[in-house]
């Protein structure tokens, strides 16, 4: 087990994604502290889920918008597991409104859930492990689109190019301390945020004919990803995006 031993936060942590990514590094071996802010008995069974796999996951309700609820998160893995090796920024929301419709409120909560939460999310984290001593790893789950355009999902794409940066950025200024800063940017996988498309046979089998592998991804797919970069084996990865996207990104922009 790559992660024995270690302690890793995921917010958002107790559906799609973030839950495919709890359960590999728990599989890993890690223990975790899981955030969430609805459904606490997916919670409360993904807890059941790590236990039987011979760890331990604690559900801390928390707003990652909100940096009192992000250091309640970094303090109750302290408290629980005495560590952070690992932190996790995967909490994110979308509109699906175009720069001429976004309103106020939209492009507040997008930024505030999407990219503040990552910032203050990566800020607290590298304090506790420096204090600490040994290092870690920061990993941002971000997009094929903080790089590639989607007209009609602005404020999202601005929050995952601001990641994008964030990641770079806090790489270097964190490497010293033998922090790893790492972006994952998922293309289509099936999750809840892409329920519409995955339902509707025609828009989904336009999706699948524009990716090179010829499928949407899964949510295992990029878990275990997340489990390589925080692993030793991927000692050397730091301030920049590794795309797991089936090679869409390569593909014609307007999806």
């Amino acid at each position: 087990m790559k992660l024995k031993g270690k302690v890793a936060i995921v917010t958002g942590g107790n559906s799609g994604i973030g839950a495919a990514i709890v359960l590999e590094l728990a599989r890993q071996g890690a223990n975790i502290v899981i955030d969430y802010r609805s459904r606490p008995e997916a919670t409360e069974a993904l807890e059941k889920q790590v236990a039987a796999l011979g760890d331990c996951a604690i559900g801390i309700r928390a707003d990652v918008s909100k940096l009192a609820d992000l250091q309640m998160l970094v303090d109750s893995a302290v408290k629980e597991f005495g560590r952070i090796d690992l932190m996790v920024n995967n909490a994110g929301v979308e509109t699906r409104t175009s720069v001429l419709d976004t309103t106020e409120q939209q492009y507040e909560s997008v930024l505030a859930i999407n990219l503040k939460s990552a910032f203050f999310g990566t800020q607290l984290a590298a304090r506790q492990m420096i204090l600490q001593g040994g290092g870690g790893c920061i990993v941002n789950i971000s997009s094929v689109h903080e790089d590639w355009p989607m007209p009609g999902n602005s404020a999202y794409c601005l929050s995952k190019g601001g990641m994008r940066m964030l990641t770079r950025t806090a790489g270097v200024e964190l490497g010293p301390h033998h922090i790893r800063v790492v972006g994952v940017g998922p293309g289509a996988v099936a999750t809840p945020i892409n329920e519409a498309t995955l339902e509707d046979p025609q828009a989904l089998k336009k999706l699948n004919a524009a990716i090179p592998l010829g499928r949407v991804g899964t949510p295992e797919s990029i878990a275990r990803t997340v489990a390589f970069l925080a692993s030793d084996e991927a000692d050397y990865i730091t301030a920049t995006t590794l795309f797991v996207d089936g090679g869409l990104m390569q593909q014609s922009p307007g999806l």
